[in-house]
């Protein structure tokens, strides 16, 4: 799955350093996408190698340490990769757009109809649901059950995840 992501930045955020600019444009991918980000290890290459040294910075404005804060929660890794190796974001930055029409709302939200769907049950819905509601579905005939209660001892549910006890 392939997402972009673009912002229009407003009159304040025009008069940002290069740095802030940068940092900003992290922080709102991250929002954007945070339900798909968190818990795995993200990886940002950018052309400004100042963004690495931020996180250790004691001096910086509020607002930057607001952003790193935020920051925090991900399992996040910025590597520097010059402007010329960085091919893509070139790319990127340097299509040229034939017609742009001012009045066309930019959408900023993904459509909820298409989000996370699943198209067939997964193997643990039903371990996820009996630890939940401590019900099992009533259609089960007992050897269902009874081989059911058997795996489902080695779970347990820590809202939102669901864990296996095992010998690691």
């Amino acid at each position: 799955m392939i997402y972009y992501a673009s912002k229009t930045l407003n009159d304040a955020q025009m008069n940002y350093s290069t740095t802030e600019k940068e940092l900003l444009a992290i922080v709102f991918a991250l929002d954007k996408f945070r339900s798909y980000l968190l818990g795995s290890k993200v990886l940002i290459y950018s052309d400004h190698a100042a963004l690495k040294y931020l996180f250790s910075k004691k001096d910086a404005k509020a607002r930057l340490i607001r952003w790193v804060s935020l920051l925090q929660e991900f399992d996040l890794e910025i590597r520097d990769k010059k402007g010329t190796e960085n091919v893509v974001a070139d790319h990127l930055s340097r299509l040229v757009v034939e017609h742009i029409d001012d009045n066309l709302p930019i959408l900023e939200s993904f459509p909820d109809e298409q989000l996370l769907h699943v198209s067939h049950r997964p193997w643990y819905a039903d371990i996820a649901n009996y630890l939940v509601t401590n019900q099992m579905p009533s259609h089960w005939t007992k050897q269902d059950r009874s081989k059911f209660l058997a795996k489902v001892k080695y779970f347990f549910w820590d809202d939102p995840y669901l864990f296996k006890y095992c010998s690691n």
